[in-house]
């Protein structure tokens, strides 16, 4: 799985109150948010499908999102 750049990770973990981060830790949730954003792509994939389209929409992400979630 391809990883998310690690620059934004250690924003994420600042903004979520982090004073500091190790690389290790960045590159950890890169790698779980690649895989999650992944799972969330392929399920509105699927409701875009569902729907008759070929085009997936920022509302079958969200739709995807709460079922996830």
């Amino acid at each position: 799985m391809n990883k998310l750049p690690l620059a934004p990770m250690g924003r994420i973990l600042a903004d979520a109150g982090a004073q500091r981060s190790t690389k290790n830790a960045k590159i950890e949730l890169s790698e779980c948010l690649a895989e999650i954003g992944h799972e969330i792509a392929e399920e509105s994939v699927k409701i875009a499908e569902h729907s008759g389209r070929k085009t997936v929409k920022a509302e079958d992400i969200e739709l995807a999102l709460k079922m996830k979630f």
